[in-house]
């Protein structure tokens, strides 16, 4: 969701300022990395549209500011996000394609969707939150959804939420929480994964 506002107490020098909204509340912090034109620098007092993310320490700022009168950068946006939606698509794809033949039990399909939901409900409390001052979740539990299964549900979120989609340190800890879900999914896939998930797991529950 996109804000509007006006930039207020620039200092160029440093590269920072803040952005009053039109609606009220707040400042909220902008540095000059954040603006989509790399060619024009912010002289204060332009009005402005953009997005709310937050910083290591969860502190909000703007990212994805434009001024009034350029558009965003569709083009980027579109691709990042089809790319999100074609690998999830894929995924579940090759997942329904494993249960079906039998290469894995239901359970793990029945997993990923549970975990897919708390993980798309997680991002969009934090949404609200960061956009109403709230207290949020931390990134290392959004991470953790992600790492036990719910990162199709995680790659939705940020495609149609628009949230911790631009922030680069926290796209790559998720693309890593992702590897690594895979390569597990992977290993249970493979002779010895499976005879382990039936010894340890649904073998025990038949025995309930």
């Amino acid at each position: 969701m996109r804000h509007a506002g006006k930039i207020t107490n620039w200092k160029d020098d440093q590269g920072y300022g803040f952005i009053t909204p039109n609606n009220g509340g707040p400042q909220v912090f902008v540095h000059v990395k954040a603006f989509t034109n790399k060619n024009r620098r912010p002289v204060g007092n332009e009005s402005v549209t953009y997005e709310l993310a937050t910083d290591s320490s969860g502190r909000t700022r703007a990212e994805m500011v434009a001024r009034a009168g350029e558009g965003l950068p569709n083009a980027q946006w579109g691709k990042r996000g089809n790319f999100a939606s074609a690998f999830a698509v894929l995924f579940l794809i090759l997942l329904a394609g494993l249960t079906i033949t039998g290469r894995l039990p239901i359970v793990v399909p029945g997993l990923y969707l549970i975990a897919s939901i708390v993980a798309f409900v997680a991002y969009a409390l934090d949404k609200s939150a960061a956009k109403n001052d709230r207290w949020r979740t931390s990134e290392s539990t959004l991470h953790l959804y992600g790492l036990v299964g719910g990162w199709p549900g995680a790659l939705m979120a940020q495609k149609l939420l628009r949230h911790k989609s631009s922030k680069r340190s926290f796209q790559m800890a998720f693309w890593v929480t992702v590897f690594l879900n895979n390569m597990v999914l992977i290993w249970l896939i493979l002779p010895q994964g499976s005879e382990f998930l039936h010894s340890k797991f649904l073998d025990s529950m038949w025995l309930q």
